[in-house]
């Protein structure tokens, strides 16, 4: 039997997410399509998101923006779980997953309308990272109109900047209240120049 949407929303609660609707979230569905617009009219289509700090939890803020992608452009989304040591959404993925792009080690899984998940398979080890995501940016994204990648954990190796010279733009993602300044800038002083959105706060 096929997956249905009510399972997905189970397999996200257990990981403590929700995909908040205009009845049940307003105002954070209205901060969502506001940076939904923003994302849309930059124009770059893979947009990687790094925590600047080990507090922030990136995944229930983009699934929530490429909800917002979704229901803005009527295009198709994905959220990318990149981090193939320590993916945070492979519950999600199941048995009835696919792979992206044949033998990736990522595996797409479509929750509501036009939005899909791409999680790791498993487990690899050091340095086999951003090789992997390089490979699936380049040849697994194609039937998708806006990319958001999740980058938490690059920075444990080192290996967020070279995984951020993958994207077509990146934002830094703090909390407001909590993430130092000194992070921020740190890691700010790290992207490329060019391909830097901006900072985002969320709480």
């Amino acid at each position: 039997m096929p997956p249905t949407a009510s399972d997905d929303d189970q397999r996200l609660a257990e990981l403590g997410i929700k995909i908040l609707t205009d009845d049940d979230g307003p105002m954070v569905r209205a901060e969502c399509m506001r940076i939904a617009r923003r994302l849309r009219a930059a124009g770059e289509k893979i947009v990687g998101l790094i925590p600047a700090a080990d507090d922030v939890a990136v995944p229930p803020l983009a699934l929530q923006i490429g909800g917002a992608l979704c229901d803005l452009t009527g295009a198709t989304v994905a959220y990318v779980d990149a981090n193939v040591r320590y993916p945070s959404l492979s519950a999600i993925a199941g048995e009835e997953t696919t792979g992206a792009d044949g033998d990736s080690v990522f595996s797409t899984r479509w929750l509501r309308g036009s939005l899909a998940v791409l999680t790791p398979h498993g487990s690899k080890r050091p340095g086999e990272a951003v090789p992997q995501l390089a490979r699936l940016l380049v040849t697994g994204v194609d039937l998708f109109h806006h990319v958001l990648v999740d980058l938490t954990g690059f920075d444990v190796l080192g290996e967020h900047g070279s995984a951020a010279a993958c994207m077509d733009a990146v934002m830094l993602v703090g909390r407001a209240h909590h993430t130092r300044e000194r992070d921020l800038l740190r890691f700010r002083a790290e992207m490329p120049e060019k391909r830097f959105l901006g900072v985002l706060l969320v709480g």
